[in-house]
């Protein structure tokens, strides 16, 4: 009797264990499906955001209005996601520090007056060119600087990263370079505007950079400061997306080639020109 009495309490111990076990697992359950929900929720938020990195200091096509990014690039950007039904949001970044941040997937794409280059396709997939552009010389009125040959002996401000960087790095750097063994320097900058300060104190005696961005900081300077087209140095902005994001690419070049069917490119550096 004594057996069957303890036999029936294991019984009764065992029961109620896996019930505790059974109520307790579902008293965790809504909290799962909060979890999940919470996690559909945010992805349809990320869903409607179109990310855009860029380097805000090259107006026209971007620079800072306040605490807002502004410009060409940002006004393209929002014809991208209103084609696509999404809202645009613009980070501002180092130059050189875009192209990284959209490989590891920080951004959706990277509009920042790009020139698209054999090295950085390597890396990013480029949307059809949108604008066409060269490099100029800006110099102190009394200088006169015109040509390449201009540039020898002197101090070259470049923004670190563009196609003037790697222009006057290369002419002075290379055997076969322009400026090789001719006294010239570089000097890099996070941006053409902070070079073109450095020029008007005379830490440096020139700045390169692209034509729009030129004629917009020595329109500001007018009473010191020149540009003049540099060589023959042309080319072609775009658009980055990362490597094999066909769906996107596609749809910003839909965008873009409406855009220029349009006049309306034209029309923004025009509005962010005056």
């Amino acid at each position: 009797m004594k057996k069957l009495n303890f036999i029936l309490l294991i019984m009764i111990l065992i029961f109620a264990l896996f019930t505790g076990c059974s109520s307790k697992g579902n008293q965790e359950q809504p909290a799962d499906n909060n979890t999940s929900q919470e996690t559909k929720e945010e992805n349809k938020e990320k869903d409607k955001k179109l990310v855009m990195y860029t380097n805000a200091e090259f107006a026209p096509f971007e620079y800072f209005e306040g605490e807002k990014v502004v410009g060409v690039d940002a006004d393209i950007a929002q014809e991208i996601a209103k084609d696509l039904g999404k809202e645009v949001v613009i980070e501002h970044i180092d130059f050189d520090s875009l192209i990284p941040a959209l490989v590891t997937g920080k951004a959706d794409f990277v509009a920042a007056g790009m020139t698209i280059t054999p090295e950085r396709e390597e890396e990013v997939d480029f949307s059809i060119p949108y604008v066409e552009s060269v490099q100029n010389i800006i110099s102190k009125k009394e200088a006169e600087l015109k040509t390449m040959d201009d540039l020898k002996g002197k101090k070259i401000g470049v923004q670190l990263g563009t196609t003037g960087d790697l222009a006057v790095t290369d002419a002075i750097n290379l055997d076969d370079g322009d400026l090789y063994n001719t006294g010239a320097e570089v000097k890099t900058y996070a941006s053409a505007l902070e070079a073109a300060l450095d020029l008007m104190t005379g830490r440096i005696d020139a700045v390169v950079i692209d034509k729009l961005p030129a004629e917009e900081i020595v329109k500001n300077n007018a009473d010191n400061l020149v540009t003049v087209k540099f060589g023959e140095i042309s080319e072609a902005y775009g658009i980055a997306v990362e490597q094999g994001n066909t769906e996107l690419l596609e749809s910003i070049n839909k965008t873009l080639q409406r855009l220029l069917d349009e006049g309306k490119i034209e029309e923004f550096i025009s509005n962010h020109s005056n």
